[in-house]
């Protein structure tokens, strides 16, 4: 992966600058390939499982209120992304997710957290699915910390309308970087 296409499209470089955190995971490395669970069965990729990576945040400023977690690969052939999960409202108290905590059921995220409906319209992790001959992908999983206890929207929001109001309560944001394509 050359430099150029780890800054090309990036979501997070015209954005304010802010406090970096670090972002872990027992799942998948940062900069590393996702494992093949991580792939979507629901999109048709063979053994691929739609599950969630495990995640845990740590340094993140103390008057953080609560969290919003992103899955977003820019390269998408799209002209805009794809957003493959989005929660919102976690609690500042919770510093981890479970493998598969973006499940249909959400029983493994915390109480109050909203899950939005990703770019397939489903309120769960979509897992990677770049299309054949579009290249390698890059898929930001980022935790955003924020000065609010929660953002009032309805569940039925988009992704993109959840990072635009989390936007001016951003107080300090961590991402790791997964891969998956040819």
């Amino acid at each position: 992966m050359t430099d150029q296409m780890q800054t090309k499209n990036d979501p997070y470089l015209t954005l304010p600058d802010v406090p970096a955190f670090e972002v872990r995971s027992s799942t998948v490395a940062d900069r590393t390939p996702f494992a093949q669970e991580q792939y979507s069965g629901v999109f048709g990729v063979p053994g691929g499982r739609d599950i969630s990576p495990q995640l845990s945040w740590v340094g993140f400023p103390e008057e953080t209120r609560s969290f919003v977690v992103t899955v977003f690969d820019p390269d998408a052939p799209t002209g805009s992304g794809f957003w493959h999960w989005a929660v919102g409202n976690i609690p500042a108290s919770t510093t981890s997710l479970a493998e598969d905590a973006g499940s249909e059921s959400h029983e493994l995220l915390p109480v109050g957290a909203v899950v939005f409906p990703n770019d397939a319209g489903l309120a769960r992790y979509i897992g990677a699915a770049p299309p054949a001959g579009s290249g390698v992908h890059r898929y930001y999983i980022t935790v955003t910390a924020l000065d609010v206890d929660r953002l009032e929207l309805d569940e039925s929001a988009s992704p993109a309308f959840l990072a635009f109001n989390a936007g001016p309560h951003t107080i300090a944001r961590g991402t790791l970087l997964a891969y998956a394509g040819e």
